[in-house]
């Protein structure tokens, strides 16, 4: 019996690389865990590896999801799909940490949840730039993890991600 969820899990935090030209996920944890440092080592040392760098998806509740990656300088990029979940662990610590405004701009307009935050341009590297992305984060109709669905399906790793996490 599967709980509603794309993936038949609630949360997950994965590992995303390309290696050889092919996508490889890696389940770093079941659940989505709230150990930021720990999400941050999952990304390994800045300028490592094949460009785009890899990067570390979190889906905690289906309720938001967290990526980050590194970027220029070996800092790390971080998106949130919904800055207003500050009651939970994770969300506030990404929020605090990489010092996240709401962008307000095409979010819900009737009850100040679903606001996403930080890098819209996170997955630009892998061909999906912020002003596609933005409808996926800003849907109402969907949750989290369809939205992390979404945008798997469109960089190319929809499969891998679903072995990785799929119960």
């Amino acid at each position: 019996m599967t709980d509603g969820s794309v993936y038949g899990r609630t949360g997950f935090a994965v590992r995303v690389a390309r290696e050889g030209g092919r996508w490889k996920v890696r389940l770093l944890a079941e659940d989505a865990g709230d150990e930021l440092p720990v999400l941050e080592r999952a990304l390994g040392e800045p300028g490592a590896g094949e460009w785009p760098p890899p990067l570390v998806l979190v889906l905690d509740s289906r309720l938001y999801f967290v990526a980050l990656r590194h970027g220029p300088g070996g800092m790390v990029r971080a998106l949130i799909s919904d800055a207003a979940m500050l009651e939970w662990v994770l969300a506030a610590e990404v929020v605090e940490r990489y010092g996240i405004g709401v962008d307000t701009e095409g979010a819900f307009d009737d009850d100040e949840t679903g606001w996403p935050g930080g890098d819209m341009d996170l997955f630009a590297d892998d061909g999906l730039p912020a002003e596609e992305l933005r409808p996926i984060v800003t849907a109402d109709d969907l949750w989290a993890d369809e939205m992390v669905e979404r945008i798997a399906t469109r960089l190319g790793f929809a499969d891998e991600l679903a072995a990785a996490v799929t119960p």
